[in-house]
């Protein structure tokens, strides 16, 4: 009779590993096909679609080669977009940045009040842009709450045409676009401010810091990637901004808050010249790519200098 026993026999360990890797393989492989069809697919045509004069009203369209980025510095209404569109992203990221900041130093208090008014505060960004315009499109017409209320007050003497003259267009989508991105900024600074250890502060206290020297020594370098987040994502929302134009003020008065997204709309639904506006989109794509990418790799050497 044989003493030797009978090795134990493995019940799958390996076996449930590897299923469990196949299994996963198939969910990888659905989100890098739906990020091609979706994303990279559509860039493809564009980019092919940029060198023809397509036209959905002709059978067929032609090769035109770079005529199409040519044009684009020969446009003026383009080139007017484009400042426009420049102007709005200063300002907001500007403006933004700075009010966000403020308001989560306010609000970084973990009581119950103030999580209900942080609450508050992000309300404009989960608004759909569109209803955010309507809404202010009803306060700043000429019968609007704001004009209403400044002559109340005695402040005017009459109705003020805040999107009905170019320069005043302007600054209404400047503040309306603000005070939607204000709410991510604070959100995101808020987060950044909650992560900053509070031994560095009582430390800072006990070396005799005052308040403005904490905030320079402690948390504005301590928030810096919070900064590099919010600046960056502000960028590229604005830099294509269409939604609240085109329902605030449409694109007028005499085509002077025309974006660069709205003014390719306008080419490729308007003007039905799908292959200039394909150009137009490539070359916001390109802008947008170098501003965002520009902006972060300042704001990452600040981080580390700091």
């Amino acid at each position: 009779m044989s003493t030797q026993l009978a090795a134990p026999r493995r019940t799958g360990g390996p076996l449930r590993l590897g299923r469990r890797g196949i299994g996963l393989a198939p969910l990888a492989w659905i989100a890098i096909a739906l990020y091609v069809a979706f994303l990279i697919y559509p860039i493809i045509q564009s980019v092919i679609t940029s060198f023809t004069d397509r036209n959905p009203l002709k059978p067929a369209s032609s090769f035109v080669g770079f005529a199409n980025y040519l044009e684009l510095f020969q446009d003026q209404r383009l080139l007017r977009s484009l400042g426009f569109t420049l102007v709005v992203v200063v300002f907001v990221t500007i403006v933004a940045n700075a009010f966000g900041l403020m308001f989560a130093m306010l609000l970084n208090r973990s009581t119950l009040n103030y999580r209900a008014m942080r609450t508050l505060v992000f309300i404009p960004q989960v608004l759909s842009g569109v209803i955010v315009a309507f809404i202010w499109r009803s306060i700043l017409t000429q019968n609007g709450l704001l004009n209403v209320t400044l002559q109340n007050l005695g402040l005017t003497d009459a109705a003020v045409s805040w999107i009905g003259t170019p320069e005043l267009a302007t600054l209404s989508i400047c503040v309306v676009v603000s005070w939607m991105t204000i709410a991510f900024s604070t959100v995101v600074y808020t987060a950044s401010l909650q992560s900053v250890p509070a031994e560095l502060y009582e430390a800072a206290r006990v070396d005799g810091a005052g308040a403005f020297s904490r905030f320079r020594n402690v948390t504005f370098p301590m928030i810096a990637p919070g900064v590099t987040i919010s600046v960056t994502l502000g960028l590229i929302t604005t830099l294509k901004l269409y939604d609240v134009i085109a329902v605030l003020t449409g694109g007028g008065p005499a085509n002077s808050t025309k974006s660069v997204a709205f003014y390719l709309i306008d080419v490729a639904f308007t003007s039905n010249r799908f292959g200039y506006a394909s150009a137009i989109a490539i070359f916001l794509l390109g802008l947008t790519a170098v501003i965002a990418y520009g902006t972060t790799g300042l704001l990452r050497r600040r981080e580390a200098h700091l």
